[in-house]
């Protein structure tokens, strides 16, 4: 049901954007084709911009920046090899310096011509040498290189105030910078204006009206509790002085619960498409960022905005991202951001007025873990549990996927809809959108039956392997382990119908027997339970009667078979031995607060000893139905070795002795290469034969039919 398509947009409505425009665009961002300049109506006057603004004053930052850098570079480019005053006066001594030496207070700095015979050759560009001296000495320095004819220069150096700048300015441009960017930015993270992280306290809701949302109640299908229940919000939005008439207030919250592809966030957009307000929609992951404080700043700002726009109503999807239980015992004892922006939202949600008409409405898959104060009356008043589809739900919501589809005259939805027991809306509309992109490849001008079938298999258990080579002795045996399970199901009467039974690999199971259950069943007797064990134990048993052998392909049946049988003594209290008292884990409670012992060591030996009872009076009474029908396991397992998969029809026919007379696998593929052949020979004399008239053809050239 989530399938469903709604034009995204967070466009604000008109009536709603001069008093949009006064909150420096909070709620969602202007379209850049709005008239006016940064969102400001087109007439309103803008005020005086500041000689330097904020913007000039970062480019003149980054300026200052650039060319100290570049003096920074200049001045490491310009650094020497420290010599010996033996070393640099021998330098002298050879003429090796290009051009004159500078002499400064406290150094020589000369460039040596690297073309002088004698230089050593580890010698690096940009082959400047200098050598230490002292400004008392520095006369006599002087005197000594007169004396060899070397050339000089003096340089006094530079000030102090030069080295400083050079010492320090670095580090005092990056504090700027800093401040600026980050702490200016953090302390406007509260929702004061300016700053590259001023927007982190804005919240990050989109908002939708009517006109926006193409989804509607009539969309909907499957929950009518549910939408029902959304009927009654909506219309309380609409017309609330009907209900204040008694002395009714309009509920302050509605919290969605279901498993995930129920359709929570299609009701959400349904009540976007039906409701005249404005409606505010954020995840709950929108509240948490890395800073504190900003989620409830966020929380904040959204509640804020929603009062100024009542009626409203605001959507808050995943709610338990930010509204899990506190005091876990997972916190490490800090500031949790996370508590801290629940905190917001029950504060926010509490301090309602009755006349404010803003309704919260909450979606999550997991309210177990939500904090009590969240989900009470007077935040949370009504709980609106969404479920999975039951068969006429299904077909309902089948139909609302198949209006976009061109089906077939002779689809059967409603056989459909038996075969998806526990299917939720988004698998329904998987299952139909598959099938019409399988119909599409495959050239056909409609949906047929067979597509939907395959479509809800692909769902449920994955796409069919049907180029997987697999070793005939393997195959044998899988043949013969589905044939088990399909016979079991076949003759048990406590059994669900069979389906259809296939060894082509589909996921990650190498064969797969399916069942078609009559209807729906909410709860499971225990003659039910039963019957589904000895269909587990089908494949193995019959793996060991004829192939001689058991294999590691149970392993699913047995796992299966395990949970069925432990949930039957500890949960179910079928046991006679053990009683009407819970065994396993309380689900009520968080895992950290079992206790760390439940029940005894005799009673774990016991429930053992039970299960494993319960195991073997199964697994006998298999054994039993699979030699009384061994005929029929041989002649099933031959035919799925020759045909590969099977419809319930035809597994009833080989049970009654018959024989069946269909194309083989084999067959099918010889005919789908020949036909591949003769296509590619047609199109091979289309386009490569010249084509020539009779009269004009050469001699042993035939013509063309054309």
């Amino acid at each position: 049901m989530q399938n469903m398509h709604m034009t995204e947009s967070n466009r604000p409505s008109k009536r709603k954007q001069a008093d949009r425009a006064n909150r420096d665009g909070a709620g969602g961002d202007w379209d850049a084709d709005q008239p006016g300049d940064g969102g400001q109506p087109p007439n309103k006057q803008q005020p005086p911009q500041n000689m330097l603004s904020r913007g000039a004053l970062v480019w003149i930052i980054f300026a200052g920046l650039g060319v100290l850098i570049l003096v920074m570079v200049t001045s490491a480019h310009n650094q020497a090899d420290i010599k010996t005053w033996q070393e640099f006066y021998n330098y002298a001594k050879m003429g090796a310096f290009e051009g004159p030496v500078v002499i400064e207070d406290e150094r020589i700095i000369g460039t040596l011509d690297p073309e002088t015979p004698g230089l050593p050759a580890n010698l690096t560009p940009p082959y400047r040498v200098a050598c230490q001296i002292s400004p008392h000495t520095k006369e006599t320095y002087i005197v000594r290189l007169g004396e060899i004819g070397q050339d000089h220069t003096e340089n006094y150096g530079r000030s102090f105030l030069v080295e400083m700048l050079f010492a320090w300015g670095p580090l005092i441009l990056i504090a700027v910078l800093i401040y600026f960017f980050v702490f200016r930015g953090l302390r406007s993270a509260g929702g004061g204006p300016g700053g590259i992280l001023g927007n982190f306290g804005r919240s990050r809701h989109r908002v939708t009206n009517k006109e926006h949302s193409n989804v509607t109640l009539e969309d909907v299908a499957g929950i009518e509790e549910a939408k029902d229940e959304v009927g009654e919000i909506i219309e309380f939005l609409k017309n609330p002085k009907k209900f204040q008439r008694l002395g009714g207030r309009v509920p302050r919250g509605v919290l969605l619960i279901g498993s995930p592809g129920c359709g929570k966030t299609l009701l959400a957009r349904a009540v976007a498409g039906e409701a005249d307000v404005p409606f505010f929609s954020i995840s709950g992951s929108d509240f948490v960022e890395m800073f504190v404080g900003v989620g409830a700043s966020r929380v904040r700002d959204l509640f804020k905005q929603a009062k100024e726009s009542s009626p409203c109503i605001i959507f808050l999807d995943e709610i338990d991202a930010v509204g899990r239980r506190r005091g876990s015992g997972f916190s490490s004892g800090g500031h949790d951001e996370r508590e801290q922006t629940l905190n917001a939202i029950l504060v926010e949600m509490d301090g309602f007025e009755t006349n404010d008409q803003v309704i919260v409405v909450a979606a999550t898959n997991r309210a177990d873990v939500l904090d009590p104060a969240l989900t009470r009356p007077g935040r949370f008043d009504r709980q609106i549990h969404v479920t999975l589809p039951d068969i006429t739900g299904r077909v309902e919501i089948l139909k609302v996927h198949s209006r976009r589809v061109k089906m077939g005259p002779h689809i059967d939805l409603e056989r459909l809809a038996r075969g998806t027991p526990m299917f939720s809306g988004a698998d329904l509309a998987a299952i139909i959108n598959e099938a019409a992109i399988a119909a599409t490849l495959q050239g056909k001008d409609f949906v047929e039956q067979a597509d939907l079938e395959e479509a809800r298999d692909k769902v449920k258990w994955g796409r069919a392997r049907k180029s997987h080579k697999i070793d005939e002795q393997e195959r044998r045996t899988i043949a013969y382990h589905e044939a088990g399970h399909a016979v079991v199901m076949f003759f048990d009467p406590n059994s669900e119908p069979l389906h259809k039974v296939t060894i082509i690999p589909r996921g990650q199971a190498l064969g797969t027997t399916f069942m078609l259950p009559e209807k729906d069943r909410h709860i499971s007797t225990k003659r039910q339970l039963l019957a589904q064990l000895r269909v587990t134990f089908g494949g193995r048993i019959a793996e060991e009667m004829f192939c001689g052998d058991i294999s590691s392909g149970a392993a699913g049946d047995i796992r299966q078979a395990s949970a069925i049988a432990r949930a039957m003594i500890t949960e179910y209290g079928m046991s006679e031995n053990l009683g009407f008292l819970l065994y396993g884990l309380d689900d009520s409670r968080n895992p950290w607060e079992q206790p760390e012992k439940a029940i005894s060591d005799e009673t774990a030996k016991l429930i053992d000893d039970e299960v494993r009872a319960l195991i073997g009076q199964a697994y006998e009474e298999t054994r039993q139905m699979l030699e009384e029908h061994r005929d029929q396991v041989d002649r099933l397992a031959e035919a799925l070795l020759r045909y590969e998969t099977l419809s319930y029809d035809e597994v009833d026919r080989l049970m009654k002795g018959e024989e069946l007379h269909k194309p083989t696998v084999g067959d099918l593929l010889k005919a789908e290469k020949e036909k591949a052949a003769a296509a590619a020979k047609t199109a091979a004399a289309a386009t490569d034969t010249p084509e020539l008239d009779s009269d004009s053809a050469g001699p042993g050239v035939i013509p063309t039919p054309a």
